[in-house]
């Protein structure tokens, strides 16, 4: 294995660190705080911290021609993506981490059909193994050793599932639009991070300022500056993996995330069920494995 490839795995792995970790912050430091106020505090800050990578970055911000175009889609994407932010974010208020995470880690199931349908991908039986394994794996996140049809009736009952659900399948139109701007537009992930930082936190915005908030919200600042360089440096890190290595490899170790999540919120929150949630998440992140490879 060069060089090359072992940078881009542990810059996934890194990434897979951040990003399961800003799963248990949320959970953790925020749970007081509504969707919007969460989201344009963290994100404008993590546009701040992301404006030296900008800087640093060589060549145009944004391509000579079809601007008007590229800007459409970043913003339809950074629409889409603070919504689904939105469900992410609920889910896991109101229901344990390690519950929310491996069902909010399932994308790739959703991504595959949109991929047929739009963009006239062939799906391999792996592929098709790959999405029933991940749909096994919200059965057990829901098993509690009762009868065989509880799970789903949890499933379909649990308001956390529901919205983590939500969040996976809006992340799917995510993805797909930034497979579009990285590839068929050649946006730089310079271009669109920022962007999609600036977009979010001015979306949510306004809702924020008719939220209610903590009483003492400023004494989380820290809190909040931690959390947004978290942010800012998992989605930069994402990015050099993907320049270095396939999706197919970067998606598994990247949505691994959820392990550390389900960890993270065994030891500091002692939430139940670690084996079933550990087992859920490992067929997650076999599924969207066999998905990729596919």
């Amino acid at each position: 294995m060069d060089s090359d490839v072992n940078i881009g795995i542990a810059f996934a792995g890194l990434a897979a660190l951040l990003y399961g970790t800003s799963l248990f912050v949320m959970k953790r430091w925020f749970a007081d705080y509504s969707s919007p106020t969460f989201l344009s505090i963290t994100y404008a800050l993590s546009m701040v911290l992301y404006l030296p990578v900008v800087v640093a970055a060589d060549g145009p911000f944004l391509p000579a021609s079809n601007r008007v175009s590229v800007l459409g889609v970043i913003f339809a994407v950074t629409a889409l993506t603070a919504l689904a932010m939105v469900f992410l974010f609920r889910a896991l208020r109101i229901g344990e981490v390690s519950y929310v995470s491996p069902i909010s880690k399932i994308i790739p199931v959703f991504v595959l059909p949109l991929e047929v349908g739009l963009l006239r991908q062939q799906l391999s039986a792996l592929q098709v193994g790959g999405v029933v394994v991940a749909t096994i794996a919200i059965y057990v996140a829901n098993w509690e050793g009762t009868t065989l049809l509880a799970p789903i009736k949890r499933a379909s009952r649990s308001r956390p599932a529901q919205l983590a659900l939500l969040s996976a399948a809006t992340f799917a139109v995510v993805d797909v639009g930034k497979r579009v701007l990285m590839q068929e537009l050649a946006i730089a992930p310079t271009t669109y991070v920022p962007l999609m930082f600036f977009g979010i936190a001015g979306l949510m915005g306004p809702l924020a300022i008719r939220a209610r908030w903590p009483d003492d919200w400023w004494r989380d600042l820290t809190f909040f500056v931690v959390t947004a360089l978290v942010i800012a440096a998992g989605n930069h890190v994402v990015l050099l993996s993907f320049q270095r290595l396939p999706a197919s490899i970067v998606s598994p170790v990247v949505n691994g995330q959820a392990i550390v999540a389900v960890i993270l919120g065994a030891i500091f929150l002692e939430e139940s069920h670690l084996r079933t949630r550990l087992a859920a998440t490992g067929l997650a992140v076999l599924g969207i494995t066999m998905i990729s490879l596919g």
